[in-house]
């Protein structure tokens, strides 16, 4: 059901978005204790602000009640994918390449499941990240099929 929802909002959204020279990151359609949520996480290169969301928020809203496809109650909520936005599809990590990226992987890969470091390369099978510890830098090429999940990262 919940991706049906997403589905379904992904299809309401994705022209106002195009209007608004924004970019849709992520949907979730989650419960939490008693509670639904529809949450929309949008971005743009210049960043994305409160009045953004709010109008996001307001346009998304109108076209929900028009369609109506969420029976039950639930919350909108719109917000940036912030600092540390999640990295879902190809195009994601493609303009990510030179950013500092943090990656889990189902299974271990040189004896890691957890990888941060500089987004080097990116070809259509895997990604390339380059790993300093200490003195050296250490690259490291992940399969796609191994990534459980990939964001951007604030290294200090």
């Amino acid at each position: 059901m919940a991706s049906a929802i997403a589905k379904m909002t992904d299809e309401l959204i994705s022209p106002i978005l195009r209007g608004l020279n924004l970019e849709l990151v992520d949907i979730e359609f989650v419960k939490e204790g008693k509670n639904r949520f529809l949450r929309v996480f949008i971005d743009s290169p210049e960043g994305v602000d409160l009045d953004t969301c709010a109008v996001v928020s307001e346009k998304l809203s109108e076209a929900l009640d028009e369609k109506d496809p969420i029976k039950e109650a639930y919350f909108l909520e719109v917000s940036s994918a912030g600092a540390e936005r999640p990295l879902k599809k190809y195009e994601d990590f493609v303009k990510s390449v030179g950013k500092d990226v943090h990656l889990t992987t189902y299974e271990p890969i040189s004896g890691s499941k957890v990888f941060e470091g500089k987004l080097e390369k990116v070809s259509s099978d895997n990604v390339v990240l380059v790993i300093k510890n200490k003195t050296k830098e250490d690259h490291v090429t992940l399969p796609f099929e191994k990534i459980a999940s990939s964001r951007l990262a604030v290294i200090f």
